[in-house]
């Protein structure tokens, strides 16, 4: 039984502690789409995402009415393209048209985002799987709801350098053919490590092979809590401090198990998972770097950082498995820069550089993310970041993301716009040496020893 205490607490969370559903994310498998005629192949992407998710949005919708508890997006993650258009895809353009389909698909049924515009490259590319790298840049200008991600690397196979290297010259493509916008495609864009199959969270999100037809994932925010309630914990002992977090996100967790499985009912799609991870806004009060500072940091970057965010992301995962049995995804702690005032305050203050980001990556829930740095970063410089990034998730046996915004006509000390959630951010610098000769060795970095388990 839920107490009427539980559902005051509940109430005050969503009306004053930013507390919401973050996304409701449809998961779609494409295989059975596949075909060689590309225009079938569209047909069909178009008939099946239209025909599942025609009431994706109502559902949110009404599920936000139903309890008070505001459901932000609706978005849908179909199986990675570089799968599904192998057969049809000949060129570059012909993956470009899926995307537009993926793209008009979305806009049919009114969702936020469309992820898996995707490729699972971690040991080697097939030809259709370069295609579709090749062809990102050109996709992500051309539509406005569909996001890309790629795989190239995992604890298991290693790092696929050749992929590394091409995602250098990606990102910047990317950046280019969307500068009129401060780059935003890149916005749209991940690389990672490790990529889960469930995550519903973009731009990394996929549907991925070994899911159900269908699926709902459902991520749930509430970095507003978390900070509230550690309010209560000043100047008291760690085990207080942990225990409080644990409860709270034991709380939060509950909230997203709930629309998670009315939202299974009502659409007849098999609940998948919770992801309980802190995904801040540029909304005042909504940031994880508020929390680090209620821990006891002057701003992140301060010394003791990566050990705060360390305690914080442990015990929001601690918290999470006590109130779901099929918590998964990212859950953890995000450390956006744009889509957080805090991080962006410790930015201009001096306190936060990429570097030390990058060291807080080791222990947070995903990696350098919605970073914008100077317009003319070499795409070797951005292979270097990728490259290091991708070794952290492959040793730590973790996954690791890397969204870098090279924004074209901007340097340090100007500010890129981005709008909405993803907010805006300073332009960080970046070590300005050179890599290159380390980032056009041909081939892939070896899995660590301790991969080899059977």
């Amino acid at each position: 039984m839920i107490s009427r205490l539980e559902i005051q607490e509940t109430n005050s969370m969503i009306e004053k502690m930013n507390l919401d559903v973050r996304t409701i994310t449809l998961g779609i498998s494409l295989l059975d789409c596949i075909d060689s005629d590309l225009n079938r192949l569209n047909e069909k992407i178009y008939e099946k995402i239209t025909r599942l998710a025609g009431n994706l949005v109502a559902t949110g919708e009404e599920i936000a009415k139903e309890y008070g508890i505001p459901v932000v997006n609706k978005r849908i993650s179909v199986t990675p393209i570089g799968l599904i258009g192998a057969s049809a895809c000949k060129c570059e353009d012909d993956f470009v048209s899926i995307a537009k389909t993926l793209d008009k698909a979305g806009k049919a049924v009114g969702i936020n985002f469309i992820g898996g515009y995707s490729a699972l490259v971690s040991k080697g590319m097939t030809r259709s799987e370069e295609l579709l790298l090749r062809s990102i840049p050109k996709a992500l200008a051309e539509t406005d709801v569909v996001c890309s991600s790629v795989n190239v690397g995992s604890t298991r196979t290693g790092i696929n350098m050749d992929a590394v290297r091409l995602m250098g010259q990606v990102i910047r493509q990317t950046a280019e053919k969307t500068a009129s916008l401060d780059s935003i495609g890149c916005a749209k864009l991940v690389v990672f490590c490790n990529a889960p199959d469930d995550n519903p969270f973009m731009a990394g999100a996929f549907h991925g092979v070994t899911e159900a037809d269908a699926v709902i994932n459902v991520g749930v925010s509430g970095p507003g809590v978390v900070k509230k309630a550690l309010e209560q914990a000043r100047g008291k002992d760690f085990e207080f401090l942990c225990e409080t977090i644990k409860k709270t996100a034991f709380k939060i967790t509950r909230v997203g198990q709930l629309v998670a499985k009315r939202a299974s009912e009502m659409l007849n799609v098999p609940f998948g998972i919770v992801d309980l991870s802190l995904a801040p806004t540029p909304a005042i009060g909504d940031s994880v770097a508020e929390i680090l500072q209620e821990i006891g940091l002057e701003h992140p970057g301060a010394p003791g950082t990566t050990a705060a965010l360390a305690l914080l992301n442990d015990q929001v995962k601690k918290g999470g498995i006590m109130a779901s049995s099929y918590v998964g995804g990212l859950s953890g702690a995000f450390i956006p820069v744009s889509e957080d005032q805090g991080m962006i305050d410790a930015v201009l203050a001096g306190c936060l550089t990429l570097e030390k980001l990058e060291a807080m990556t080791c222990v947070c829930s995903v990696g350098l993310d919605m970073i914008a740095i100077p317009g003319d970063t070499s795409a070797e410089t951005l292979s270097g970041i990728i490259a290091d990034e991708m070794a952290i998730g492959m040793i730590n046996q973790k996954t690791t993301a890397v969204r870098l915004i090279p924004v074209i006509g901007k340097t340090v000390g100007d500010r890129a716009e981005f709008g909405g959630l993803l907010g805006y951010a300073p332009i960080m610098p970046v070590n300005g040496f050179g890599c290159a000769d380390f980032i056009n060795r041909k081939g892939r970095i070896p899995a660590p020893v301790h991969s080899f388990k059977n």
